[in-house]
């Protein structure tokens, strides 16, 4: 296990918005720092704070941290009260116990953590991810925010973004991209319980997403593929596209793709367990998640480390994982003939990019950048020197 010595017995608070009840890139994001600062400062102190996670729900999840990590719920609580009690016992519970560091993973809660600075001189970071701090408007919580001792960016481009549009310092902005579990995620033939329950053959052509479909979502793209499927089609009939995630847009979705015709061609597999993700990607002959609102994406990761062809959006944090384009195929996400053209060039062996005909070196460089252990070690950096 990678240790570092205690340093006068660090203590560190950390606010999430929530890690058990629901699983998105903040959500994963947050447990793999926690993760990270007890594999490296087994010996502090840790207080965790948790806006919409309910009690007891940490002991329905496989995550393994310290036993004497104390979570603070707050889910269980009416709205309002919930918010107030929230920033309400961050203030006291550090004014009485002087934590060593604060860290919030959501801009949202960076005033509670300005004003404790503010009582105390307690340091306080914050994690930016994506659309909530790219047009942040909110005064307080921009203000609190550029008063961060640090700004911890997932991706390059949400780093451009801060020092175009939101007025802070470049030195405060670190980089400290999303990380995955390299374990979890392997290159394997399709599996055939999957091609069975879908009742799919083993050579015929599948396109995965896997994504949230809220209603505040569309910005993922798969009404874009839904809509180059017409296209694709034409070129090869048999293709099938699975678009795997739970959220409130699947009646809409479901009801575009009857509109469009596609009933046969399409299948809506729900919310993936993780324990099928591995799966799922092994299914598939391309990832295509053409978004334009990622911070990061942690999903190109894992398509990436099964060694599988990426298309993705050419305006957002999605650039990052595939390096810039070198490692997937980046598109115009509001251009869907871009979009149908390249996902018929990628099924057809014709693409541009013959790096995404090579599973094992996809893999390679993916673990190589943005494995764990990687996160951890450039996560022990940054705190030994603030």
């Amino acid at each position: 296990m990678f240790k570092k010595s205690p340093v006068n017995k660090r203590h560190f608070n950390l606010i999430f918005p929530n890690i058990f009840g629901f699983k998105g890139g903040i959500q994963v994001y947050s447990t793999f720092l926690l993760q990270a600062l007890q594999d490296i400062y087994p010996e502090a102190h840790y207080d965790v704070f948790l806006k919409y996670d309910k009690h007891n729900l940490g002991q329905q999840q496989n995550l393994q941290f310290l036993t004497s990590t104390r979570f603070h719920y707050f889910g269980d609580l009416p709205r309002l009260l919930q918010t107030i009690l929230f920033a309400t016992k961050i203030i006291i519970l550090a004014i009485l116990q002087r934590p060593t560091i604060v860290i919030s993973t959501h801009v949202n809660y960076a005033t509670a953590c300005y004003v404790l600075k503010l009582l105390t001189g307690i340091p306080y970071w914050v994690v930016a991810h994506g659309l909530e701090v790219w047009d942040l408007e909110n005064k307080p919580t921009k203000l609190a925010l550029q008063k961060a001792d640090k700004i911890i960016s997932v991706s390059n481009y949400t780093r451009q973004r801060l020092l175009e549009y939101q007025n802070i310092d470049s030195e405060k902005i670190v980089l400290l991209p999303n990380t995955f579990d390299a374990n979890q995620f392997k290159i394997n033939p399709k599996p055939p319980y999957l091609l069975k329950r879908y009742n799919l053959t083993d050579e015929q052509p599948v396109i995965l997403t896997v994504t949230r479909m809220g209603r505040m979502a569309k910005y993922k793209g798969y009404d874009q593929i839904l809509h180059a499927l017409l296209k694709v089609r034409l070129h090869i009939p048999n293709v099938h596209f699975i678009l795997a995630g739970k959220g409130d847009d699947l009646p809409r979705i479901n009801a575009l793709v009857t509109s469009l015709n596609l009933q046969d061609c399409v299948t809506i597999a729900g919310f993936v367990p993780d324990e099928e993700l591995c799966a799922y990607y092994n299914l598939c002959d391309v990832f295509a998640l053409p978004s334009k609102g990622e911070g990061f994406g942690i999903v190109y990761l894992e398509a990436l480390a099964c060694g599988k062809p990426v298309l993705a959006g050419n305006q957002d944090g999605s650039i990052d994982p595939l390096a810039e384009g070198k490692l997937g195929c980046l598109v115009n996400p509001d251009n869907v003939e871009e979009i149908a053209n390249n996902l018929i060039q990628i099924l057809q062996g014709d693409c541009s990019n013959p790096v995404v005909y090579q599973p094992e070196y996809l893999q390679q460089k993916t673990i190589e950048a943005f494995d764990f252990s990687r996160f951890r070690a450039s996560l022990a950096k940054l705190v030994d020197g603030h």
